[in-house]
């Protein structure tokens, strides 16, 4: 299993999924060798999920470097020590490692996980030099169409990813539109190569978590809407909410008495700490620093309502958190485009009130019966049938059956022209 994120990183939804995956794999007849980074590279480390790994779980740490940390002098660096992306170190001391472990365990088949683009790129070299089947894993897709916006980067990815559909047995995608978007960028490539295998959550993380009833329904307590993770200034990005807020308050509808909005390591502080100071709303909106994960669901639990945010560019991508949120079986104010994946998954399971991220005036006007809908104790919950589909252990099932049906076929057949 080649990932990048991995214990002890800290931050990110990846590493999750790779985790999760090398926890149950073993229940399935699969046991899991973990290729992953020399800490050094992370940008954070913490020793939260290292009790995690199961003890019978192998993992290699290769040599890695950060580009932009340990390769440059006064904040430059050569722009080719960057591509595909800054931990392009990494390839190299994967290599080596990953056929020392070939050699010594005999692996069955190889799987690497996106983004990093540097994971694939490992995928693909050792799938050239041993033959052993390669199954590619896009939590992300690696190309959009004006995603890297970089031309350097984007003929990088394009390249990874054309020969990852070229060589892959499985292409292995996290939401229904995204490997239905590759099916179309590539009409060679077979429909039986492609599996969607969701993100979700781990009902063990959630031991002794027992989400909260409302405390703003009749106590007089501001009611607390919660996001929990990175918010991109891009892809989720929040200003036509803060927008909506600001005017909510200028009007008299909102205030810091009435409701708090606490987003927990967004991960642009200093830019978002601006913009609300600016709209004069930085008394509603406060910036938290992040927790250990099993703190930052604790923290979940407590929060009268979950706030999610997806711009309608990542509509066949649904944020891991999402999945979390179901389980918590909290009311969500879901500022996403109605037509992705995120607001399919939302209908699916029910408990969400989902607004366009981009429409000011539609968050102007939602904001307000969200409100009401909490303290009155009215607004829909989370079917909890229908989010338990969306279980970690599950998806290691769901895997564990793949990787068994690309034994089971051969590694060969599946070249496409692209």
């Amino acid at each position: 299993m080649l990932a990048f994120h991995y214990p002890p990183c800290v931050g990110g939804s990846g590493i999750h999924r790779t985790l999760k995956f090398s926890r149950y794999l073993p229940e399935f007849d699969w046991q899991p060798i973990v290729l992953t980074a020399n800490s050094r590279a992370y940008e954070n480390i913490g020793n939260d999920q290292m009790r995690e790994i199961p003890r019978d779980v192998i993992v290699e740490r290769a040599f890695a470097l950060n580009t932009a940390k340990h390769l440059s002098m006064g904040g430059r660096y050569l722009r080719l020590l960057a591509i595909p992306d800054q931990w392009v170190s990494w390839w190299a001391g994967a290599i080596l490692s990953g056929l020392r472990l070939v050699r010594k365990h005999r692996p069955e088949i190889i799987w690497s996980t996106y983004p990093i683009a540097t994971a694939h790129l490992i995928g693909l070299t050792l799938n050239r030099l041993t033959a052993i089947p390669w199954a590619a894993d896009f939590r992300d897709s690696m190309t959009e169409d004006h995603y890297p916006r970089d031309p350097l980067t984007r003929r990088s990815y394009l390249w990874i990813e054309r020969r990852a559909i070229k060589s892959a047995s499985r292409l292995i995608f996290t939401a229904t539109s995204a490997k239905q978007m590759y099916l179309d960028r590539y009409p060679h490539l077979p429909a039986e190569r492609c599996v969607v295998i969701a993100n979700g959550y781990d009902e063990e993380d959630f031991t002794g978590i027992e989400a909260l009833p409302l405390a703003g329904n009749s106590t007089g307590h501001a009611a607390r809407l919660l996001h929990a993770g990175l918010i991109y200034t891009e892809e989720r990005d929040p200003r036509p909410f803060f927008r909506a807020l600001s005017r909510l308050k200028r009007d008299g509808v909102i205030n810091a008495k009435s409701a708090v909005i606490d987003l927990r390591a967004s991960g642009f502080e200093d830019y978002y700490a601006g913009i609300l100071k600016e709209l004069k709303i930085d008394d509603i909106v406060r910036l938290l620093p992040a927790l250990p994960y099993r703190k930052a669901l604790e923290d979940c639990a407590r929060a009268d309502a979950l706030l999610l945010f997806q711009a309608a560019s990542c509509n066949h991508q649904i944020p891991a958190k999402a999945y979390e949120y179901l389980r918590l079986a909290k009311p969500i104010l879901a500022l996403t485009s109605i037509v992705g994946d995120t607001a399919k998954l939302l209908e699916e399971v029910g408990g969400a009130t989902i607004v366009d991220l981009a429409q000011e005036e539609e968050i102007y006007r939602a904001i307000p019966r969200f409100l009401i809908s909490l303290r009155g104790s009215t607004h829909a919950l989370p079917d909890a049938r229908r989010a338990s589909r969306y279980s970690r252990k599950y998806q290691a099932y769901q895997l564990s059956e793949c990787l068994s049906e690309v034994l089971s076929q051969g590694a060969s057949g599946f070249c496409v022209k692209v």
